[in-house]
């Protein structure tokens, strides 16, 4: 079967298309940002590659199915030649369930945030477990180096997303992936541009639960209240609970969550010490503990297995250091995120300086959804620095005012790199947050601060 993909160069469409080519499909592709890394990874494995949505590519190529990503509109030329010429064409997540997980052990992980990270520690520890399972993360896993594979074994775990899945298919991407074992981490609102609020996404949940068989299981947070409201509607296979009160629990051994005790219906089964940090990462490893022992795994071997499990790329990566500073990458994105991330770090740096810099990018951010909540979630940090898209709504300069730390919003990168290295002085610790490329503001900002004389 050949496939073309519309938007191929999107980390899942991306992650669709390399395991395509595991199985022996033929594929090619568009996309409007046809740059690296994505590009060099697909052209790699022998995938031709067009920029722009022009029909002529669907002609030459006489594909057999043409797999719509979820950014495409009608009025597109190749959708409409599509449309208009009677092609095949499916959803991206439509197509990877009715072709890549037929007969697979599904372990789809669900959530408002965490999806990454815990779909990555899950994969990991069935790896290390001895299986060879297959995946499809919306990251890069540091374990394997890439974002998708296809595997051997009966498991596959996928981030199960519930943004929408395509112009003509509005049902969240994670109802057609049926898995067995299915984690829903948290549930909050987000994504303002499709949803209106959060009863809309609860329900999108529910559609969600009703396609867990009932020898299957449901793992979520006893603490969530949304969620447990998702699970008011009615539910059809085994829950298990993790977190505060619930079956699975952890006891931090060390304030920055990188040393705690697993503890499964009163019982202890081992401690982790891993490289993470933060209350976030302690709870998606409890989820992924608990989805691992759905799927056979001992308790002892996932504790293990989280030893040696590498951080996702752009969680809390570290970036560099340079003059004694340290300058961190996140994907954070949400004030509940964002919170979450700045609690872990100063966990961990205790009084040393804590500088945020954020990049107000997201459809919901720039919207102004979450406005009120920012200064709450920025806090903790002793300095703060905005980057205000043009797409932004709302006044970021009064509203963060609110945190009444210094702070510079500016609608100029340089402005921002300028402004923190005018004030940087060694031990700094910068955490950069974006779910986006940011300009290459990580790296300009250490290039500017190895050229910069540093006090003490």
């Amino acid at each position: 079967m050949h496939i073309h993909i519309l938007g191929i160069c999107g980390t899942f469409m991306g992650g669709i298309a390399s395991l395509a080519i595991e199985r022996g499909f033929k594929v090619t592709g568009q996309d409007e940002n046809v740059y690296p890394p994505m590009s060099t990874q697909l052209e790699s494995l022998g995938i031709k590659l067009q920029e722009g949505y022009k029909r002529d590519a669907i002609i030459q190529d006489r594909p057999d199915v043409v797999v719509i990503g979820n950014a495409l509109k009608r009025g597109i030329d190749a959708v409409e030649y599509v449309l208009d010429e009677g092609i095949k064409y499916q959803s991206g997540p439509q197509w990877l369930a009715e072709n890549l997980l037929k007969d697979r052990w599904v372990i789809g992980v669900a959530g408002t945030h965490g999806k990454t990270t815990t779909s990555s520690m899950v994969a990991w520890i069935l790896e290390y477990a001895g299986f060879n399972p297959g995946f499809l993360i919306g990251g890069i896993p540091s374990n394997f180096g890439v974002s998708a594979k296809w595997g051997n074994d009966p498991y596959f775990v996928v981030e199960a997303d519930e943004y929408d899945s395509a112009f003509f298919d509005k049902r969240s991407k994670f109802v057609h992936y049926h898995p067995k074992t299915c984690v829903m981490n948290n549930l909050e609102f987000d994504h303002a541009d499709i949803f209106k609020n959060l009863d809309e996404i609860k329900k999108q949940f529910h559609h969600l639960v009703r396609t867990v068989p009932s020898k299957g299981a449901l793992i979520v947070p006893k603490q969530d209240q949304a969620l447990q409201e998702v699970l008011a509607m009615g539910a059809w296979s085994e829950v298990i609970s993790f977190g505060k009160e619930g079956q699975w629990q952890a006891v931090l051994k060390s304030t920055d969550g990188s040393s705690f005790d697993v503890i499964y219906q009163g019982k202890a089964q081992g401690q982790v010490n891993w490289s993470l940090i933060g209350e976030h990462n302690v709870n998606n490893a409890l989820a992924a503990i608990s989805a691992a022992a759905h799927a056979g795994i001992k308790p002892a071997v996932a504790i293990e297995a989280l030893a040696s499990f590498k951080s996702v790329k752009r969680r809390m990566e570290i970036r560099g250091q340079v003059n004694g500073v340290t300058v961190y990458d996140d994907f954070a994105h949400h004030p509940t995120a964002i919170a979450t991330t700045i609690a872990g770090l100063r966990a961990k740096i205790g009084q040393k300086r804590l500088i945020a810099v954020l990049d107000i990018r997201s459809n919901t951010m720039c919207m102004g959804s979450h406005q009120q909540e920012f200064p709450g979630a920025l806090q903790e940090a002793d300095a703060v620095y905005v980057y205000q898209s043009p797409k932004v709504i709302w006044n970021v300069k009064d509203t963060l005012a609110k945190v009444n730390k210094p702070l510079l919003v500016a609608q100029d990168t340089q402005q921002i790199i300028d402004g923190i290295v005018n004030i940087a002085t060694k031990d700094d610790h910068i955490l950069v947050m974006s779910n986006g490329g940011f300009d290459n503001l990580h790296q300009r900002l250490l290039n500017a601060l190895s050229l910069t004389e540093l006090t003490a």
